[in-house]
């Protein structure tokens, strides 16, 4: 029987491992999984070690307090490994505490096979990265489908399992229906963001770029829970007469029924793309994360959208190109100009064939390239 600590630190991380779970015990029914999960993992038959939620914590102010608790969870979740002695560990995102555990856990199994789900995106900036992950890592689980040559370079195997949001439910048309007779057949979209920092700073500068709206648009602002009072607050001078959404199936039905999206920069793009929904993307930051960040990065586009067709579909406004003119003549042409949101929607079906879209799902892809891991060191 094959034996496997997980290890997932953030709620993104939870619902890969638990994708990851499910395709596991197709394979393999009575696979042996320990480790540490959330919610998702753990209504998969996971008994986690400690509770995930220690783990997620973000920025400085919030970590060097827990500094002491990290180090120890990360000597606990170490200690473990060693005594179950898995054929593999499979690792998945959070990377500061991930990759920490791989490497305090290989120092004492020097022969313990290592997987890293999610590759660290070397394409965008901070290249060292991969090669500094190649020294306690031997094979990485990979989203998009131009990584695996980046990881190979560094000296690790990779395969790429495809994107999870290829997987992801849509919105059915009659849902669709029901939403456009309820909010108007002219659907605005608008996506200021997942943290509190990023709604602040970019909600003045969408509300002022949809004053070019057509008069007829309904906005419609999709968000988390926790933001939602903030968000209305921020919104409700908007044009449009906001609506702003939180419940997980009325999001999805939202993104279904848009005509086009006007969004922060990252992975929302690719769940645009996921429901065909054209977009404009726009994305701010103060000058001095602005500086440091455009001198870093090596490419000429962040939205995974472009990066993954090849080509500049989506109209991006970032750092000091996000103003309120450009940013809304953009949104309303796409808007307005039906052969604008037909240009688009090419690229958006290109991407999700790319990520995988009509193949084997990607929980059950990842299942098989960690199983394939094992029983490759096993038959050396």
């Amino acid at each position: 029987m094959t034996r496997l600590f997980l290890i997932a630190g953030e709620p993104s991380g939870d619902r890969l491992g638990a994708a990851l779970m499910r395709g596991l015990r197709m394979l393999e029914p009575e696979i042996g999984i320990a480790g540490i999960g959330g919610p998702e993992m753990i209504a998969e038959g996971l008994q986690s070690l400690f509770p995930m939620e220690v783990l997620s914590v973000m920025g400085l102010s919030e970590v060097l307090p827990r500094l002491p608790d990290l180090f120890r969870r990360r000597d606990q979740a170490a200690d473990a490994i060693t005594e179950m002695q898995p054929d593999a560990l499979v690792t998945i995102d959070s990377p500061d505490f991930c990759l920490r555990v791989a490497s305090r856990a290989r120092a004492a199994t020097p022969t313990l096979r290592t997987i890293h789900y999610v590759a660290p995106s070397v394409w965008a900036w901070r290249k060292g990265r991969a090669a500094k992950m190649a020294r306690s890592i031997d094979h990485v689980l990979a989203l998009l489908p131009f990584e695996p040559p980046l990881m190979e370079a560094a000296g690790m195997t990779c395969d790429f399992v495809g994107h999870p949001v290829v997987s992801e439910p849509q919105a059915t048309d009659a849902e669709i229906a029901l939403f456009k007779a309820a909010h108007g057949d002219r659907i605005a979209l608008v996506l200021p963001g997942s943290r509190r920092g990023e709604v602040s700073r970019l909600a003045p500068v969408f509300g002022r770029a949809l004053e070019q709206l057509p008069k007829d648009a309904r906005v419609v602002v999709p968000t988390v829970p926790y933001l939602a009072d903030m968000v209305r607050d921020l919104t409700r001078l908007w044009p449009g007469n906001p609506l702003v959404v939180t419940d997980a199936a009325e999001k999805r039905t939202a993104f279904g029924a848009a005509t086009a999206a006007l969004a922060a920069s990252g992975t929302v793009s690719l769940e645009l793309a996921a429901s065909g929904t054209p977009m404009v993307i726009a994305y701010d930051m103060s000058w001095l994360s602005w500086q440091i960040i455009s001198r870093m990065m090596k490419i000429d586009t962040v939205t995974l959208v472009n990066l993954v067709a090849e080509q500049k579909a989506v109209p991006e406004f970032l750092g000091p190109a996000c103003l309120p003119g450009p940013v809304g003549a953009a949104f309303a042409r796409l808007m307005s100009v039906p052969s604008e949101r037909m240009r688009q929607a090419e690229a958006l079906e290109l991407t999700m064939r790319r990520l995988g879209r009509g193949g084997e799902a990607p929980g059950l892809r990842a299942a098989k390239s960690v199983l394939a891991q094992v029983k490759n060191h096993h038959a050396k």
